[in-house]
């Protein structure tokens, strides 16, 4: 792997304008440009399935608390005082670049036709390195050299970008001391705590290049599918998208699905909880899975077109077209028969293991996916009888709305973010980054414990109450 800069991209998809990020030493920075950043995009080749070559794609923003006129050495506790922070979208398929341009990157595309590309005020590299992954293979820019071979399940997935990680931790050692988080979204559920295992495990040999894992953040996350489709059906229904005998129905296939999955025939318990999906959304008129209050999810807009032109793929260093799927595609069925299969022991091995890695999970309310209770309820169940009782603070804004809900115990905070679908970060980006920051660097979550006030309310109720019968 070489040191690739990313020095320019274009503005929009008709390749006028541009965005600058580090100084270019090759050329004379315009008087009044505004400030830039250093950024490094390319491939790490390793090897996939049997002997296959594959290329992992990754763009990495430093930490705007860094000085991009300053050479690593001349601000070295600048740099490692951020934590670096990968972030991993799901599908399976999809790349993570989705995530850069719609939720949480430094970048912006906008919904016009020409596709115009701002800079993000609400990036989560204020404060830290961040660095987007296209993975696995076929997700994104990332492709395999000859034939077409994908990942079958999590192990091997876990092996290959471990693999990845450290040639781009080797290639910028500037950044290998960096506090190191992995996270995620959706079914990023699955492979962010099997990458932090893997790590762990890794580092646990003492190898040459040590990586600092200190911990991992998913949102959304499509952890244990058999729990969240079940929850899937009960949200519909609460809504009012689908009736009593409609439920009926669902229930019924349900129970089919619950005995495949226990029977251990994971392909075929895909294809019947995928179709418990679609015939929910068929009953209630294809609302949208990511957010129940919509009747179409986040849109891309150009960026399809965007990053598909030759000046943004020279820009990035890629030699692949781009692409990105939702569970479908060649990537998804590769992993057929890892998609419905629990994740959730893998987040009980994090949480309990002796260096105390921090976990933070949070959830859009409006998520009919993967939301707040299938998270509770893996909670409620991984960390035993403390959870429960653990105070559950309203975090609020200055004028008294709720920003979230927030529970901590020990190392595990839990987050549910009101008036947000799937994506928190697109529907709500001040308030997640603020979120992650407060994690990341234990500030605060300013609020209030509801807890005195609402048994007050219950013992005035039963007090009224017991006078009525007297």
């Amino acid at each position: 792997m070489l040191r690739q800069p990313v020095y320019a991209i274009p503005a929009n998809a008709l390749n006028t304008g541009t965005i600058h990020f580090f100084p270019d030493p090759g050329k004379k920075e315009e008087e009044g440009s505004p400030k830039t950043v250093r950024s490094y995009a390319g491939y790490a080749d390793v090897d996939g399935p049997g002997t296959e070559t594959s290329r992992l794609f990754y763009w990495f923003f430093e930490s705007q608390t860094c000085d991009p006129h300053l050479d690593a050495d001349q601000q070295k506790d600048v740099i490692e005082e951020a934590p670096l922070l990968i972030w991993l979208n799901g599908g399976p398929g999809a790349s993570s670049l989705l995530g850069l341009f719609l939720e949480n990157g430094p970048l912006r595309v906008g919904d016009d036709a020409a596709g115009t590309v701002s800079v993000s005020p609400d990036t989560w590299n204020q404060e830290a390195h961040v660095l987007y992954w296209d993975q696995p293979v076929g997700a994104g820019y990332s492709y395999c050299k000859t034939s077409k071979t994908y990942v079958q399940d999590e192990d091997e997935l876990s092996e290959m970008f471990h693999r990845a990680l450290v040639q781009f931790l080797e290639t910028y050692p500037e950044y290998q001391n960096c506090p190191l988080y992995v996270c995620g979204e959706s079914y990023a559920g699955k492979y962010v705590p099997y990458i932090a295992r893997k790590i762990h495990r890794e580092n646990l040999k003492k190898p040459r290049t040590h990586l600092d894992l200190k911990g991992i953040a998913v949102g959304n996350g499509w952890i244990r599918p058999e729990l969240s489709i079940r929850v899937m059906i009960d949200y519909a229904y609460a809504s009012g998208f689908v009736g009593k005998g409609q439920k009926d129905v669902l229930d019924s296939s349900y129970k089919h699905f619950q005995d495949v999955l226990k029977a251990g025939e994971m392909k075929k318990a895909t294809d019947l909880g995928n179709g418990l999906v679609n015939a929910i959304l068929a009953y209630g008129g294809d609302f949208d899975v990511y957010d129940v209050r919509r009747w179409e999810d986040l849109s891309a807009g150009a960026l399809p077109v965007y990053l598909n032109t030759p000046a943004v793929k020279e820009a990035l260093h890629v030699d692949h077209a781009w692409a990105s799927a939702d569970n479908s595609g060649p990537v998804a069925t590769a992993l057929k028969a890892d998609n419905m299969a629990d994740a959730s022991p893998l987040y009980a091995e994090l949480i309990h293991a002796e260096e105390n890695y921090k976990v933070l999970l949070y959830t859009g309310d409006f998520d009919t996916a993967c939301g707040y209770q299938s998270t509770e309820e893996i909670l409620d169940e991984i960390m035993k009888n403390g959870w429960r009782s653990a105070p559950r603070l309203i975090w609020k804004q200055a004028q008294g709305h709720p920003k979230g809900f927030v529970r901590t115990l020990n190392n595990v905070t839990q987050v549910a973010v009101p008036d947000s679908g799937h994506e928190v970060p697109a529907y709500q980006p001040r308030i997640c980054r603020e979120m992650l920051y407060n994690w990341l660097f234990d500030r605060p979550f300013h609020g209030q414990d509801p807890e005195s006030a609402a048994r007050a309310v219950l013992a005035k109720a039963q007090a009224d109450a017991d006078k009525e019968t007297e």
